[in-house]
Protein backbone atom coordinates (compact mmCIF):
# COMPACT_ATOMS: atom_id res chain seq x y z
CA UNK A 1 0.00 0.00 0.00
CA UNK A 2 1.63 3.42 -1.02
CA UNK A 3 -0.11 6.91 -0.62
CA UNK A 4 1.49 10.71 -0.95
CA UNK A 5 2.09 11.64 2.82
CA UNK A 6 0.34 14.86 4.29
CA UNK A 7 2.60 17.17 6.97
CA UNK A 8 0.69 19.13 9.28
CA UNK A 9 2.22 21.99 11.00
CA UNK A 10 1.24 22.55 14.69
CA UNK A 11 3.64 24.90 17.00
CA UNK A 12 6.55 23.12 17.19
CA UNK A 13 5.71 19.98 15.76
CA UNK A 14 5.40 18.54 12.16
CA UNK A 15 2.96 15.50 12.07
CA UNK A 16 2.90 12.93 9.68
CA UNK A 17 -0.57 11.84 8.25
CA UNK A 18 0.09 8.27 6.81
CA UNK A 19 -3.66 7.20 6.89
CA UNK A 20 -6.85 7.12 4.55
CA UNK A 21 -7.28 10.17 2.38
CA UNK A 22 -11.15 10.42 3.08
CA UNK A 23 -12.56 13.92 4.52
CA UNK A 24 -14.27 12.97 7.36
CA UNK A 25 -11.16 10.39 8.48
CA UNK A 26 -8.68 13.63 7.72
CA UNK A 27 -11.17 16.19 9.53
CA UNK A 28 -11.19 13.89 12.63
CA UNK A 29 -7.66 13.30 12.85
CA UNK A 30 -7.40 17.43 12.68
CA UNK A 31 -9.18 17.53 15.96
CA UNK A 32 -6.86 15.36 17.23
CA UNK A 33 -4.34 17.05 16.87
CA UNK A 34 -5.42 20.45 17.95
CA UNK A 35 -6.17 18.79 21.53
CA UNK A 36 -3.42 18.55 24.21
CA UNK A 37 -1.09 15.92 23.92
CA UNK A 38 -2.29 14.63 27.63
CA UNK A 39 -5.45 14.54 28.80
CA UNK A 40 -5.68 15.00 32.56
CA UNK A 41 -8.15 13.05 34.69
CA UNK A 42 -9.94 14.70 37.34
CA UNK A 43 -13.05 12.63 38.32
CA UNK A 44 -14.54 9.70 38.13
CA UNK A 45 -16.06 10.50 35.07
CA UNK A 46 -13.18 10.78 33.04
CA UNK A 47 -11.40 7.73 34.86
CA UNK A 48 -14.32 5.51 33.49
CA UNK A 49 -13.80 6.98 29.84
CA UNK A 50 -10.21 6.32 30.58
CA UNK A 51 -11.02 2.63 31.02
CA UNK A 52 -13.75 2.21 27.92
CA UNK A 53 -10.11 3.11 25.41
CA UNK A 54 -8.88 -0.28 24.79
CA UNK A 55 -8.20 -0.71 20.99
CA UNK A 56 -5.32 2.05 21.15
CA UNK A 57 -1.79 2.26 23.62
CA UNK A 58 -2.54 4.62 25.97
CA UNK A 59 -0.15 5.66 29.17
CA UNK A 60 -1.38 7.52 31.99
CA UNK A 61 0.99 9.12 34.93
CA UNK A 62 0.58 10.51 38.74
CA UNK A 63 2.09 13.77 38.83
CA UNK A 64 1.97 15.97 41.98
CA UNK A 65 0.90 18.84 39.35
CA UNK A 66 1.49 20.76 36.23
CA UNK A 67 4.84 22.36 37.42
CA UNK A 68 5.95 19.38 38.60
CA UNK A 69 9.05 18.50 36.12
CA UNK A 70 8.29 14.79 36.10
CA UNK A 71 5.17 16.16 34.32
CA UNK A 72 6.81 18.57 32.03
CA UNK A 73 9.27 15.68 31.10
CA UNK A 74 5.97 13.67 30.08
CA UNK A 75 4.07 16.32 28.66
CA UNK A 76 7.43 16.91 26.42
CA UNK A 77 7.40 13.03 25.41
CA UNK A 78 3.68 12.39 24.67
CA UNK A 79 4.37 15.59 22.36
CA UNK A 80 6.27 13.32 20.63
CA UNK A 81 3.27 10.79 19.95
CA UNK A 82 0.75 13.06 19.34
CA UNK A 83 -2.16 11.97 18.92
CA UNK A 84 -1.38 8.51 18.16
CA UNK A 85 -0.38 7.48 21.36
CA UNK A 86 -2.66 8.34 23.89
CA UNK A 87 -1.29 10.39 26.87
CA UNK A 88 -3.00 11.13 30.28
CA UNK A 89 -2.39 11.69 33.67
CA UNK A 90 -3.85 12.82 36.80
CA UNK A 91 -2.75 14.94 40.05
CA UNK A 92 -5.76 13.60 42.25
CA UNK A 93 -4.37 11.44 45.06
CA UNK A 94 -7.83 9.11 45.45
CA UNK A 95 -7.89 8.77 41.23
CA UNK A 96 -4.61 7.62 41.60
CA UNK A 97 -5.17 5.05 44.33
CA UNK A 98 -7.87 3.68 42.09
CA UNK A 99 -5.39 3.34 39.44
CA UNK A 100 -2.88 1.94 42.17
CA UNK A 101 -0.30 4.17 41.41
CA UNK A 102 2.75 5.51 42.90
CA UNK A 103 3.29 9.35 42.74
CA UNK A 104 5.38 10.14 39.52
CA UNK A 105 5.01 6.44 38.63
CA UNK A 106 3.76 5.87 34.84
CA UNK A 107 1.54 2.67 33.37
CA UNK A 108 1.63 1.72 29.96
CA UNK A 109 -1.17 -0.23 28.61
CA UNK A 110 -0.68 -2.35 25.29
CA UNK A 111 -4.55 -2.09 23.57
CA UNK A 112 -7.22 -4.98 24.79
CA UNK A 113 -5.00 -5.79 28.05
CA UNK A 114 -6.71 -5.75 31.16
CA UNK A 115 -3.69 -4.99 33.20
CA UNK A 116 -0.92 -2.20 32.37
CA UNK A 117 2.81 -2.04 32.79
CA UNK A 118 4.65 0.20 34.96
CA UNK A 119 7.82 1.77 33.17
CA UNK A 120 10.85 1.05 34.98
CA UNK A 121 13.02 3.17 36.29
CA UNK A 122 10.80 6.55 37.66
CA UNK A 123 11.39 9.10 37.88
CA UNK A 124 11.76 9.32 33.54
CA UNK A 125 13.30 11.57 31.41
CA UNK A 126 11.62 12.56 28.11
CA UNK A 127 14.38 10.45 26.31
CA UNK A 128 13.71 7.29 28.57
CA UNK A 129 9.68 7.93 27.75
CA UNK A 130 10.87 7.82 24.32
CA UNK A 131 12.62 5.36 24.19
CA UNK A 132 10.21 2.82 26.38
CA UNK A 133 7.42 3.62 24.24
CA UNK A 134 9.36 2.95 20.88
CA UNK A 135 10.41 -0.66 21.94
CA UNK A 136 6.98 -1.32 22.60
CA UNK A 137 4.84 -0.02 19.97
CA UNK A 138 4.23 -2.77 18.20
CA UNK A 139 1.47 -4.33 20.10
CA UNK A 140 -0.12 -8.72 20.02
CA UNK A 141 -3.16 -7.00 19.19
CA UNK A 142 -3.81 -4.06 17.33
CA UNK A 143 -6.96 -2.77 14.97
CA UNK A 144 -5.96 -1.05 11.99
CA UNK A 145 -7.71 2.20 11.99
CA UNK A 146 -8.21 4.80 8.69
CA UNK A 147 -5.87 7.29 10.09
CA UNK A 148 -2.65 5.32 10.41
CA UNK A 149 -3.73 2.37 7.99
CA UNK A 150 -0.36 2.47 5.93
CA UNK A 151 2.21 2.89 8.59
CA UNK A 152 0.18 -0.05 10.79
CA UNK A 153 0.60 -2.27 7.45
CA UNK A 154 4.17 -1.10 6.38
CA UNK A 155 4.93 -2.17 10.41
CA UNK A 156 5.41 -5.85 9.09
CA UNK A 157 7.11 -8.74 10.80
CA UNK A 158 9.52 -10.80 8.25
CA UNK A 159 7.32 -9.54 5.35
CA UNK A 160 4.40 -11.05 6.90
CA UNK A 161 1.22 -10.07 8.73
CA UNK A 162 -1.15 -12.27 10.68
CA UNK A 163 -4.59 -10.60 9.60
CA UNK A 164 -7.69 -10.88 11.19
CA UNK A 165 -11.44 -10.18 9.93
CA UNK A 166 -14.24 -9.73 11.99
CA UNK A 167 -17.12 -7.69 12.43
CA UNK A 168 -17.26 -6.12 16.28
CA UNK A 169 -21.05 -6.06 15.78
CA UNK A 170 -22.00 -8.83 14.38
CA UNK A 171 -22.33 -12.12 17.01
CA UNK A 172 -19.57 -14.48 15.05
CA UNK A 173 -16.85 -11.57 14.70
CA UNK A 174 -17.75 -10.28 18.53
CA UNK A 175 -17.34 -13.94 19.37
CA UNK A 176 -14.09 -14.33 16.94
CA UNK A 177 -12.67 -10.72 18.66
CA UNK A 178 -12.97 -12.46 22.05
CA UNK A 179 -11.07 -15.13 21.56
CA UNK A 180 -8.19 -13.15 19.43
CA UNK A 181 -7.72 -10.91 22.67
CA UNK A 182 -7.64 -14.18 25.05
CA UNK A 183 -4.79 -15.20 22.56
CA UNK A 184 -3.23 -12.13 22.73
CA UNK A 185 -3.07 -12.01 26.40
CA UNK A 186 -1.88 -15.50 26.90
CA UNK A 187 1.22 -14.46 24.71
CA UNK A 188 1.69 -10.88 24.99
CA UNK A 189 5.24 -11.87 25.98
CA UNK A 190 5.74 -13.24 22.43
CA UNK A 191 8.05 -10.22 20.42
CA UNK A 192 7.55 -12.04 17.43
CA UNK A 193 3.27 -12.19 17.57
CA UNK A 194 1.30 -9.71 16.10
CA UNK A 195 -1.85 -9.46 14.69
CA UNK A 196 -4.05 -6.63 12.73
CA UNK A 197 -7.33 -6.79 13.62
CA UNK A 198 -9.40 -5.30 11.14
CA UNK A 199 -13.14 -4.50 10.76
CA UNK A 200 -14.34 -4.42 7.66
CA UNK A 201 -17.13 -2.26 8.37
CA UNK A 202 -14.61 0.39 9.23
CA UNK A 203 -13.43 0.16 5.83
CA UNK A 204 -16.21 -0.42 3.02
CA UNK A 205 -15.06 0.50 0.17
CA UNK A 206 -12.09 -2.18 0.48
CA UNK A 207 -14.10 -5.16 1.04
CA UNK A 208 -14.42 -6.46 -2.63
CA UNK A 209 -10.54 -5.50 -3.01
CA UNK A 210 -9.98 -7.81 0.16
CA UNK A 211 -12.13 -10.68 -0.64
CA UNK A 212 -11.02 -10.66 -4.45
CA UNK A 213 -7.23 -10.54 -3.48
CA UNK A 214 -7.07 -13.08 -0.69
CA UNK A 215 -10.28 -14.83 -2.09
CA UNK A 216 -12.15 -14.87 0.83
CA UNK A 217 -15.89 -14.00 2.56
CA UNK A 218 -15.93 -11.44 4.73
CA UNK A 219 -19.25 -11.99 6.03
CA UNK A 220 -17.71 -13.90 8.29
CA UNK A 221 -14.80 -13.82 10.64
CA UNK A 222 -11.27 -14.95 9.23
CA UNK A 223 -7.81 -15.13 10.04
CA UNK A 224 -4.88 -15.84 7.82
CA UNK A 225 -1.14 -14.78 7.34
CA UNK A 226 -0.42 -11.73 4.54
CA UNK A 227 3.03 -11.61 2.53
CA UNK A 228 3.23 -8.08 2.20
CA UNK A 229 5.11 -7.99 -1.16
CA UNK A 230 2.62 -9.68 -3.15
CA UNK A 231 -0.38 -10.44 -1.60
CA UNK A 232 0.04 -14.46 -1.04
CA UNK A 233 -2.01 -15.59 1.84
CA UNK A 234 -2.92 -18.71 3.57
CA UNK A 235 -6.34 -18.68 5.92
CA UNK A 236 -7.47 -21.00 8.80
CA UNK A 237 -10.35 -22.82 7.68
CA UNK A 238 -13.51 -22.48 9.69
CA UNK A 239 -16.60 -23.60 8.68
CA UNK A 240 -19.11 -21.17 8.72
CA UNK A 241 -21.76 -24.18 9.86
CA UNK A 242 -19.71 -24.56 13.45
CA UNK A 243 -18.74 -22.80 16.50
CA UNK A 244 -15.85 -20.73 16.56
CA UNK A 245 -12.22 -21.45 16.92
CA UNK A 246 -11.40 -22.34 20.31
CA UNK A 247 -8.18 -20.01 21.96
CA UNK A 248 -6.46 -23.48 21.62
CA UNK A 249 -7.18 -23.76 18.08
CA UNK A 250 -6.63 -20.80 17.29
CA UNK A 251 -3.05 -20.98 19.34
CA UNK A 252 -2.28 -23.96 17.79
CA UNK A 253 -2.41 -22.60 14.37
CA UNK A 254 -0.77 -19.01 15.07
CA UNK A 255 2.45 -21.36 16.40
CA UNK A 256 2.54 -22.89 12.79
CA UNK A 257 2.43 -19.77 11.43
CA UNK A 258 5.48 -18.18 13.60
CA UNK A 259 7.20 -21.40 13.14
CA UNK A 260 7.04 -21.27 9.44
CA UNK A 261 4.97 -25.13 8.59
CA UNK A 262 2.13 -22.43 7.56
CA UNK A 263 3.83 -20.05 5.10
CA UNK A 264 2.33 -17.74 1.85
CA UNK A 265 5.16 -18.14 -0.07
CA UNK A 266 4.73 -22.42 -0.20
CA UNK A 267 1.98 -21.01 -3.04
CA UNK A 268 4.85 -19.82 -4.80
CA UNK A 269 6.90 -23.24 -4.98
CA UNK A 270 3.48 -24.64 -6.01
CA UNK A 271 3.55 -22.45 -8.87
CA UNK A 272 7.14 -23.08 -9.91
CA UNK A 273 6.65 -26.86 -9.33
CA UNK A 274 3.44 -26.13 -12.40
CA UNK A 275 5.40 -24.14 -13.99
CA UNK A 276 8.21 -26.87 -14.13
CA UNK A 277 5.90 -29.48 -15.13
CA UNK A 278 4.64 -27.12 -17.90
CA UNK A 279 8.05 -26.76 -19.50
CA UNK A 280 8.64 -30.97 -19.12
CA UNK A 281 5.09 -31.19 -21.16
CA UNK A 282 6.44 -28.72 -23.52
CA UNK A 283 9.73 -31.22 -24.04
CA UNK A 284 8.24 -33.87 -24.52
CA UNK A 285 5.98 -32.14 -27.05
CA UNK A 286 9.36 -30.87 -28.79
CA UNK A 287 10.70 -34.09 -28.71
CA UNK A 288 7.71 -36.07 -30.22
CA UNK A 289 7.59 -33.66 -33.01
CA UNK A 290 11.06 -34.36 -33.78
CA UNK A 291 10.54 -38.44 -33.43
CA UNK A 292 7.42 -37.78 -35.89
CA UNK A 293 10.20 -35.42 -38.38
CA UNK A 294 12.66 -37.68 -38.15
CA UNK A 295 10.33 -40.84 -39.20
CA UNK A 296 8.99 -38.92 -41.83
CA UNK A 297 12.00 -38.12 -43.57
CA UNK A 298 12.96 -41.59 -43.60
CA UNK A 299 9.94 -42.50 -45.10
CA UNK A 300 10.69 -39.72 -47.47
CA UNK A 301 14.17 -41.37 -48.28
CA UNK A 302 12.85 -44.68 -48.79
CA UNK A 303 9.97 -43.50 -51.38
CA UNK A 304 13.41 -41.80 -53.00
CA UNK A 305 15.26 -45.45 -53.12
CA UNK A 306 12.37 -46.86 -54.11
CA UNK A 307 11.67 -44.50 -57.42
CA UNK A 308 15.46 -44.91 -58.18
CA UNK A 309 14.95 -49.11 -58.08
CA UNK A 310 12.17 -48.89 -60.74
CA UNK A 311 14.35 -46.18 -62.96
CA UNK A 312 17.42 -48.49 -62.89
CA UNK A 313 15.02 -51.05 -63.70
CA UNK A 314 13.24 -49.69 -67.08
CA UNK A 315 16.93 -49.01 -67.83
CA UNK A 316 17.91 -52.37 -68.26
CA UNK A 317 14.75 -53.73 -69.70
CA UNK A 318 15.46 -50.81 -72.93
CA UNK A 319 18.72 -51.87 -73.02
CA UNK A 320 17.61 -55.83 -73.40
CA UNK A 321 15.77 -54.76 -76.40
Amino acid sequence: MMVESIYIFVDNEIIEYDGELAADTLVEFLYDVIEDPVEIIDNERELKGFHNIDEDIKLVGYFKSEKSPHFIEYDDAAEEFHPFIKFFATFDAKIAKKLKMKLNEVDFYEPFMEEPVTIPGQPYSEAELVDYIEEHDRPTLRKLEPHSMYETWEDDIDGEHIVAFAEEDDPDGYEFLEILKEVARENTDNADLSIIWIDPDDFPLLVPYWEKTFGIDLGSPQIGVVDVEDADSVWMEMDDDEDMPTADELEDWIEDVLSGKIDPDDDDDDDDDDDDDDDDDDDDDDDDDDDDDEDEDDEDDDDDDDDDDDDDDDDDDDDDE
